[in-house]
């Protein structure tokens, strides 16, 4: 069982305007606890009406505030005073990424929250050394580009990294002097909701940041998404939802970033170094319970070495730590959700049938209520079968053999989706000709998760559309402007 005490259940409220508001309706819905399946929290229930009046207050700070008008130097002060207090509560926030995720709390401390206080840092230094492009091809004649805000921006984040994914289009958007409204996912609204104290707190200006809680289709989001006012929308999550919404920014020309779904490769060559290769695969595979996009979700091995990376491979899920999220120990904790448990699960039937299930796969009942899932290894699947080809997004890794370079290069090409791969080798000629031919927006090679913040973040095919990241991101959240003069000498 879970070790958790029960707790106060809150009311979050909207951020609009500078102060925390109820829904015009009077409505809310539940968050809840996937560890306990029990509410924590009550939410106000946001739509059409809640969007406008934010989008309003966005509008009016643009216009008639001081943020697009500050220095760039002021508005970075203000971004990481709000880094800087985002450190300073982190044990709170950590405790709310927590509870409203089901992630371990050691993820939320060292993760999720430092990564959140880091890009408001790292924006803040960066955009301050934005530099504008002079031509001048004549003597006479000078032509500037500069790069102006766009007013105001829509942002719609998921629910796997709530607030450290808010924060990463947050910061970028605020740097370049716009205004914005976030709308977080509605399973994990709590520390969007902390964060509104936060900015307030740093001194951001009224109605800079506005967050507005509520549903995607036929609620807040689809009303975000298509109000004429806001010129851009920045959106982190399934696939399926990314296709609606651009149908939806279509109709008023909006500009659209995606950052969508992923089926991660791990290629594990027989001439690497098969301990490091195996423990980054166990990683990437099961951080976060496997509900990361950027989860190694696949596992390719060549044939010569398959025994015996199959077997430190179940040797290492067999040891993982599934338990109580709250708990430092913990290495593992509960699906998100009722309804995605029962997602990934439908998966796990598929696997039974299809293959061979070496390890997990089980709801862990003496954990009590909570989505929790034993982390599952699956061999001899079809080449078709849905496990390798679709996004499953839980903890659950099919082991996939191959023979030669171009065939495992073929197979991990044949997907809809390219975000990203892992390559594990000892070979450079190799690990550059594999990373030159996977299609996908990022490749590591003997590694995972390596980041630079200054470098493009975005997906191939149906994992994106665009590339956020340093300048990446900066020029998203800005229009290009040229400027031409031509003097008397």
């Amino acid at each position: 069982m879970t070790t958790q005490v029960k707790r106060k259940v809150r009311h979050l409220h909207h951020f609009i305007g500078g102060e925390y508001v109820p829904s015009k309706s009077g409505k809310s819905f539940d968050a809840f606890n996937p560890a306990t399946g029990e509410v924590h929290a009550t939410v106000a229930l946001g739509g059409k009406e809640e969007i406008e009046q934010a989008v309003s207050a966005a509008k009016d700070a643009f216009e008639n505030g001081p943020w697009p008008q500050m220095s760039v130097s002021e508005r970075a002060d203000i971004l990481r005073r709000i880094g800087d207090l985002i450190l300073a509560r982190r044990e709170e926030l950590a405790q709310a990424e927590t509870l409203d995720t089901g992630k371990p709390i050691t993820e939320s401390l060292t993760g999720d929250i430092p990564r959140s206080a880091q890009n408001f840092h790292f924006f803040a230094d960066y955009v301050q050394s934005l530099s504008e492009d002079v031509f001048t091809p004549t003597p006479n004649e000078r032509h500037i580009v500069v790069r102006e805000p766009l007013g105001v921006v829509g942002l719609i984040t998921p629910w796997n990294l709530p607030l450290y994914l808010a924060t990463w289009k947050i910061a970028p958007c605020l740097a370049m002097g716009n205004t914005c409204v976030l709308k977080p996912a509605e399973w994990t609204p709590y520390t969007a909701f902390l964060l509104a104290d936060i900015v307030s707190q740093a001194g951001l200006p009224k109605g800079v940041l506005n967050i507005v809680h509520g549903l995607g289709a036929d609620g807040a989001g689809e009303a975000l998404t298509r109000h004429p006012d806001v010129r851009a929308i920045s959106f982190t999550g399934e696939t399926g939802t990314g296709r609606a919404i651009m149908a939806a920014a279509s109709q008023t020309l909006k500009k659209v970033s995606f950052e969508l779904g992923g089926k991660g490769a791990t290629i594990i060559f027989a001439d690497s170094d098969v301990d490091d290769a195996v423990n980054t695969a166990v990683r990437a595979a099961y951080r976060n319970q496997g509900q990361i996009c950027l989860a190694g979700s696949r596992l390719f091995v060549e044939e010569s070495i398959q025994k015996t990376v199959v077997e430190k491979i179940v040797e290492k899920v067999k040891a993982i730590r599934v338990g109580d999220p709250l708990q430092k120990t913990t290495e593992m904790g509960s699906l998100i959700s009722k309804e995605h448990l029962d997602k990934v699960q439908s998966y796990l039937e598929i696997g039974n049938k299809e293959g061979k299930l070496l390890t997990g796969g089980e709801r862990i009942k003496e954990l009590g209520e909570g989505y929790f899932l034993s982390p599952s290894v699956f061999t001899d699947l079809p080449a078709n079968s849905k496990l390798i080809s679709e996004e499953i997004f839980g903890p659950v890794l099919p082991v996939v053999p191959f023979a030669t370079e171009k065939e495992v290069l073929k197979t991990v090409n044949d997907s809809q989706y390219g975000l990203s791969a892992s390559v594990f080798s000892k070979d450079v000629d190799r690990c550059f000709r594999m990373s030159k031919g996977i299609r996908s927006g990022l490749v590591w090679v003997n590694c995972w998760f390596a980041r630079d913040l200054r470098t493009p973040f975005g997906g191939m095919k149906s994992s994106g559309v665009g590339r956020e990241g340093g300048r990446y991101s900066l020029e998203f959240f800005s229009e290009a402007k040229t400027i031409s003069y031509k003097y008397k000498l």
